[in-house]
């Protein structure tokens, strides 16, 4: 079985900075795409960032200010985030498989049937 770990968010005030971290078990191979989306309060499922082949994607209002990397040899995704804002907040979801690509994101809620999802980890930044 598949499971995603998502760790290191937190509350910070506007301007600072935290780092995610996701750590996949099981049958994840090394090419396997893998992303980060939030969901805000009252939000639906936002696509942040995906690390996919060597290659990086950022939505827009991450740009310059979010950074993904990717450790094979661990399992593990990173998101460092920077000059963190208060529209930043939202819980945080890793996900892995074979759906996390630019053009898709599910409908409400950070969960669908095409990929493997972590539990969420909020972050909250205050003003």
């Amino acid at each position: 079985e598949v499971q995603l770990v998502e760790s290191g968010g937190g509350s910070v005030q506007a301007g600072g900075s935290l780092r995610l971290s996701c750590t996949a078990s099981g049958f994840i191979t090394d090419d396997s795409p893998m992303g980060w989306y939030r969901q805000g309060p009252g939000n639906e499922c936002e696509l942040v960032s995906i690390s996919s082949h060597g290659s990086t994607y950022y939505t827009d209002s991450v740009k310059g200010r979010f950074t993904i990397s990717q450790d094979n040899a661990k399992n593990t995704v990173y998101l460092q985030m920077n000059s963190l804002k208060p529209e930043d907040t939202a819980v945080y979801y890793c996900a892995a498989g074979p759906a996390v690509v630019p053009h898709y994101i599910p409908e409400g809620d950070c969960d669908d049937e095409y990929n493997y999802w972590g539990q969420g980890t909020q972050v909250t930044v205050s003003s």
